[in-house]
């Protein structure tokens, strides 16, 4: 069986990047694909847990002179993110310099590239640039938070209201003494 794990695992190398492989005790192969969950379906699961988030999908479709309400705000932010800019879409960093790129403080945003830019009558990087910059701090966190639980959904929320930090107990390691003036002193012979 080891030999059989091994070829599956040296045959799917090139996909590992992409895949998480698990061996249970029977054997079996289950495969995770949540990177490659298509930005539509992903914007779908974060307007189901973020109920307020501003949808943006009024836009016309060239092809068919029709509102496409699948392109809404959320699937081009991850199209932006995801095949724009090639980011991971499992790690809270990249998420964050996306939105920085919305708000115009880390990379601009190049307007013949921004997802709808070819397929919708009007460019909407604009009015998603100002639907971004007008949500609070906290509302551009619990999208990052949601995007990040979707496409990583072992990572832990880091924003569990129901914990609590915790208490120092009387067993509890002892914290180490900070330095203080003239402990370089203690250095020398």
């Amino acid at each position: 069986m080891k030999i059989r794990n091994l070829l599956i695992s040296f045959s799917l190398g090139l996909l590992l990047p992409l895949i998480a492989i698990d061996f249970s005790a029977n054997h079996s192969l289950t495969l995770v694909v949540a990177q490659n969950l298509r930005p539509e379906m992903a914007a779908a699961e974060v307007y189901q847990r973020l109920k307020q988030f501003p949808p943006a999908n009024q836009y016309l479709s060239q092809e068919t002179g029709k509102i496409d309400s699948d392109n809404t705000l959320v699937s081009r932010i991850i199209r932006y993110h995801q095949y724009v800019k090639s980011r991971p879409v499992t790690y809270r960093l990249d998420w964050q310099l996306t939105l920085a790129d919305y708000l115009g403080v880390n990379e601009p945003i190049s307007e013949s590239r921004y997802p709808g830019s070819q397929t919708l009558t009007v460019n909407p990087q604009q009015s998603d640039i100002k639907i971004i910059k007008d949500l609070t701090r906290t509302q551009r966190n619990k999208l990052i938070e949601t995007l990040v639980s979707i496409y990583n959904p072992q990572t832990p929320s880091t924003n569990n209201s129901n914990s609590s930090p915790p208490s120092p107990s009387s067993n509890s390691v002892s914290q180490p003494r900070l330095p203080q003036p003239g402990d370089a002193q203690l250095l020398l012979p």
